[in-house]
């Protein structure tokens, strides 16, 4: 193939051939596509020879399907041999310069070229050092986290107190009238959870089993249901019980039931210990690291700005990662936006508000790999294979169906650039 790249204005345009032989084959696609639609007098449909064919409508009626099929991969082939492929993004402007009988077809490719990235330092930065010190306070509260996950209810004669869950019926009116969602029976609330309207669980506090009461509130004014936003109700309530929590004792009974890989109370306390350590340091890691990043991509000039139509591949890109995850889960794009009355713009507008600085900090990385000559091996780009196979829940040899190997290569280059930055950074 012949090829040849030429720069202008911050566009790349690529002059590029597609071989007699290419273009044989997808003459010979398009005619196999249309002889079956054809009523030729003489010939039984889908039988008109191929010499017919053009005696009648002309070879060139074929050019149109014929250029669709082998533009593709003539052109990705282009990109390629060009040897500018990662400074091209978006979609090209095509051109016919030549389409010629039994002549190879030239085409002319306008692409966008990624802006020039003027980096600053990305070694050596400084962030500030985050404690992960574990505190016994914090401990304490691991364990009786796990207390109140394993208390029981158990009924109670007495009045009802903050914590406790009452059993009740209800009916709401406003107005003295009855309204939709505002009656239920046997409903279980517990006291000081907040899953109510404001001031409804505390006027329940102090009740007794068996009370009827009046609970009067006030709709808050940004209430989901707008007939009610900011009015006052009453809630004629029936308390049936009232429960508290029975927590376990801090023993070594407890300490197997949490988990049953220790033996005793001290062994789970050292444990949630470890594990609110390890914890920790993982989050320090990882805000020290995103610092290293955002000085490294703030120090760098993206020459001219940041091109619209880059963020916005950006946003879509990101879309479609977020709405294939929702179908690997069984919710399409439809129900997704039923389920949270949301619209596509609506998703749209969520991944635009930081897209441009998602698109300046790829940029920095693609820089940094390019400036350090990062490479990428065979056994890196298996190793990522496998990586998202079990991200994904597919066979490896499925992954390679979808994914590229440029595309895996620029991944792991990526990775391997923000590696620099963030090995190399100083706590201060």
């Amino acid at each position: 193939m012949t090829v040849n790249f030429e720069e202008k204005d911050n566009k790349g345009i690529i002059t590029f051939e597609i071989p007699r032989e290419e273009v044989k084959k997808g003459l010979d696609y398009a005619f196999n596509r249309v002889k079956g639609t054809l009523n030729v007098p003489g010939f039984r449909k889908g039988k008109v020879p191929r010499q017919i064919f053009n005696n009648l409508y002309g070879e060139e009626s074929l050019y149109n399907d014929a250029l669709d099929h082998v533009l593709p991969a003539a052109y990705e082939a282009a990109v390629n041999e060009s040897g500018r492929s990662s400074d091209i993004y978006g979609q090209p402007e095509m051109d016919i310069k030549s389409i010629e009988k039994g002549q190879p077809w030239v085409l002319e490719a306008t692409v966008n070229l990624k802006p020039e990235v003027k980096l600053g330092e990305y070694k050596s930065l400084e962030v500030e050092k985050q404690d992960t010190e574990v505190t016994e306070e914090e401990v304490n509260e691991a364990i009786e986290t796990e207390r109140q996950n394993l208390a029981e209810l158990v009924l109670k004669d007495s009045a009802a107190e903050e914590g406790d869950t009452v059993v009740i019926d209800y009916s709401g009116s406003v107005d003295g009238e009855k309204f939709d969602g505002g009656t239920a029976e046997n409903h279980s609330l517990e006291l000081g959870s907040g899953s109510f309207i404001p001031g409804f669980e505390e006027q329940l506090v102090g009740v007794e089993p068996g009370a009827e009461v009046a609970v009067n509130v006030t709709f808050p004014e940004d209430y989901h249901a707008e007939d009610l936003a900011g009015k006052e109700a009453v809630f004629e309530t029936k308390v049936h019980e009232i429960k508290t929590k029975q927590l376990p004792e801090l023993d070594d009974d407890f300490a197997q039931d949490v988990d049953d890989e220790v033996e005793t109370l001290e062994e789970l306390i050292n444990k949630k210990r470890v594990q609110l350590e390890e914890a920790k340091a993982a989050q320090a890691k990882e805000i020290e690291d995103d610092e290293a990043l955002r000085q490294a991509v703030e120090n760098a000039e993206v020459v001219g700005g940041v091109p619209y139509d880059m963020t916005h591949e950006e946003i879509h890109r990101q879309m479609d990662y977020f709405l294939n995850n929702l179908s690997r889960q069984g919710i399409n794009p439809e129900m997704y936006y039923q389920i949270t009355g949301t619209t596509e713009m609506d998703l749209h507008e969520q991944f635009e508000e930081d897209a441009e600085l998602r698109t300046k900090t790829n940029l920095v990385l693609e820089a940094i790999a390019k400036t350090e000559n990062i490479e990428v091996s065979d056994a890196e780009i298996q190793e990522e294979i496998e990586s998202l196979a079990v991200q994904y829940g597919l066979p490896a040899d499925q992954v390679r169906n979808f994914v590229t190997e440029d595309m895996l290569s620029s991944d792991v280059k990526m990775k391997k650039a923000m590696s620099t930055i963030i090995d190399t950074k100083v706590q201060k």
